[in-house]
């Protein structure tokens, strides 16, 4: 099997919403046009690839030049362990540069992953949670 990497590679919400199923995060997957606007509204994304098959994808907003924000890091469940994820994360950090930074909000059950593919923890943020 070999994984290619797409930046901004155009895909379907559809596709977005099984690879979501498929790697157990949670997301709104049965609202197509949430997740289509959620692909439409990034300015960044790097999806892998087996083939045909989309298995992974790095969603960021990002202004290039201090801050980038990735809003989704999902691979297929049995994709995992495989360092898709990390790869995603690599090419994100590619492509913003030297001088951003790269946040994230972490699942619980996630926070123990992040470490392992050079995230430091940050004690200092904040959040305004969504009201839907």
């Amino acid at each position: 099997m070999v994984i290619s990497y797409k930046t901004n590679a155009k895909i379907e919400a559809h596709e977005l919403s099984e690879l979501f199923k498929a790697s157990g995060i949670k997301r709104p997957v049965e609202d197509l046009n949430r997740v289509k606007n959620m692909i439409e509204n990034s300015n960044l994304t790097v999806t892998a690839w087996d083939g045909e098959k989309l298995v992974g994808i790095a969603r960021a907003l990002s202004d290039f030049s201090y801050c980038c924000y990735l809003s989704d890091l999902a691979v297929d469940k049995e994709y995992q362990n495989q360092g898709i994820g990390h790869e995603l994360v690599n090419e994100v950090q590619k492509l913003i540069g030297d001088e951003s930074n790269l946040v994230l909000l972490s699942a619980p059950e996630a926070m123990e992953y992040y470490p392992k593919i050079g995230f430091e923890k940050a004690g200092n943020a904040y959040i305004i949670y969504r009201k839907k």
